[in-house]
């Protein structure tokens, strides 16, 4: 009897488990304790922002720009000749896509605004790299299972990122004097972030300075709105990222296998910085070994050469043999806290602005706005090269925008003083900005960068193959609207059109 009452009470208790658990979802009983399914959009900030600023890292808009060359082989980018882009920053967007979501889950609009900057980043870069892309129903597998999405035209995207900017501009200017938890680039200060975002979205509206006159798009008005009435970046408001000797945190080329025997700087750039008596070369460059040896100075411009970047690869190996090639300096592979890495900076900024008064968009003084901006280009270089201050202070800037290859007002025409503008642009870009100023050279024509007689610009990177694979219609329209079904290297999209 008490043995089959044990039974009946064991049964019992098995069909109440039972019961408890067939009213469970499995996905609830399968849940890891140990793994969140949420979190506050703080723990999520300082990847977003560590991808974000780190997007460019490398050497290869190094060889677009003809900063430096390859002695021992043939690199793609020295030779205008890439062919496929990447769609990894949509692995990134996902990061910032999950903070969006969790900024709303726990209503704090700071970090949806972040999510709306650095979409835009991101988007950006993209679609400057490709053309069409996806945008509007980009990354929207997970909540509205949308796994092939259509592609956006470039004007298209533009115009949302402009949209996304403003309402970051907006949102964070309502949290006046609010403190964004885990901001790693202007320690939670959001009001510093408004300033960023403004900085942008001049970047941006200049970007499109071939489409100044699109009555739909409003660029003019819309750049000097931002100017008149939006806070901007101080000398001391950079979006920058900057490292720590620690694991994890150094500085992308600290002890870097890239910089091997074969990269020296290209004569180009050197020459570039010689023309203009530039101490920026002294923080950059190393002397060549012949000019070591026969004892010239630091500062001596004659101790430093380039190869170059058309000639053929054993004729420039042979003159590094020679030592008498410069070599990038060591302290970007041997200081794992050399500089940060600008995103927008306040000599950037000072430089679209001196050419947006030179095009009439908005009025000022274009001499006073550009020496803003060298100066804030030289400050850099004095803050951040440990031991090289002294080639970059004060009086040394003064002297370098008494030249006459330098000041803005010793040339007549508004396309000259666009030339220098963009040649100021590109000597400070040595490994800050990734392609940007690239993307002005295309837009601008400034400055001229030196190809062979057979080597054709190139606008934009090929679609990713597996964008053909798995998303294959839409891509295949995408590049039908946008180049007649070609898609290569050599043709324009939009934005240069």
């Amino acid at each position: 009897m008490k043995m089959t009452q044990k039974i009946t009470k064991f049964f019992l208790a098995t069909a109440a488990v039972s019961a408890l658990f067939s009213c469970q979802k499995l996905t609830d009983i399968n849940e890891n304790p140990n793994s969140a399914a949420s979190a506050h959009p703080q723990a999520l900030l300082p990847k977003v922002e560590w991808d974000a600023f780190r997007a460019w890292r490398g050497t290869s808009p190094l060889y677009t720009l003809k900063m430096i060359v390859q002695t021992d082989g043939e690199n793609a980018n020295q030779i205008y000749n890439w062919q496929r882009g990447s769609f990894d920053p949509y692995s990134q967007l996902r990061n910032v896509i999950k903070m969006e979501e969790e900024a709303v889950r726990v209503a704090d609009p700071t970090y949806l605004a972040l999510a709306k900057f650095f979409r835009a980043y991101y988007f950006y870069n993209l679609t400057l790299t490709f053309g069409d892309i996806p945008y509007s129903e980009a990354l929207q597998g997970e909540t509205s299972q949308v796994y092939t999405p259509k592609y956006d035209s470039q004007k298209d995207v533009f115009v949302g990122i402009l949209k996304e900017l403003e309402e970051a501009n907006d949102i964070l200017q309502e949290q006046e004097g609010g403190i964004i938890k885990g901001d790693i680039i202007y320690g939670e200060q959001a009001a510093q972030w408004v300033k960023a975002v403004n900085a942008f979205r001049l970047k941006v509206l200049m970007t499109l300075s071939m489409k100044e006159n699109d009555a739909s798009l409003n660029i003019k008005s819309q750049f000097a709105s931002i100017y008149q009435n939006e806070p901007l970046i101080g000398e001391n408001d950079d979006a920058q990222l900057q490292f720590l000797n620690q694991d994890g945190n150094r500085y992308p080329e600290f002890n870097s296998s890239g910089y091997g025997s074969g990269m020296y700087m290209d004569s180009t750039f050197i020459k570039r910085l010689q023309d203009h008596q530039d101490p920026r070369l002294f923080m950059l460059a190393t002397r060549t070994r012949e000019a070591e040896e026969q004892g010239l100075a630091l500062d001596n411009f004659a101790a430093y050469e380039g190869g170059d970047p058309i000639a053929p690869y054993a004729q420039v190996n042979a003159k590094a043999v020679r030592g008498k090639l410069s070599k990038v300096l060591e302290r970007y592979t041997q200081d794992a806290t050399t500089e940060p890495l600008q995103l927008i900076s306040h000599a950037e900024q000072q430089f679209i602005l001196a050419e947006a008064i030179v095009r009439g968009w908005i009025s000022g003084d274009a001499n006073a706005v550009y020496n803003e901006g060298v100066r804030s280009a030289f400050k850099f270089y004095e803050t951040y090269a440990k031991g090289l201050s002294s080639f970059v202070g004060a009086a040394k800037v003064d002297a370098y925008l008494q030249q006459t290859s330098v000041r803005l007002d010793a040339v007549p025409s508004n396309e000259e003083k666009i030339a220098r503008i963009m040649m100021q642009k590109y000597l400070r870009s040595f490994h800050q900005g990734g392609y940007s100023a690239y993307f002005d050279h295309l837009r601008t024509g400034y400055p001229a960068l030196r190809k062979s007689a057979n080597v054709q610009t190139a606008y934009r990177w090929m679609y990713p193959q597996e964008e053909y694979n798995i998303n294959g219609a839409n891509v295949s329209a995408a590049i039908q609207t946008q180049f007649s079904g070609n898609d290569n290297i050599r043709s324009k999209p939009w934005w240069v059109q």
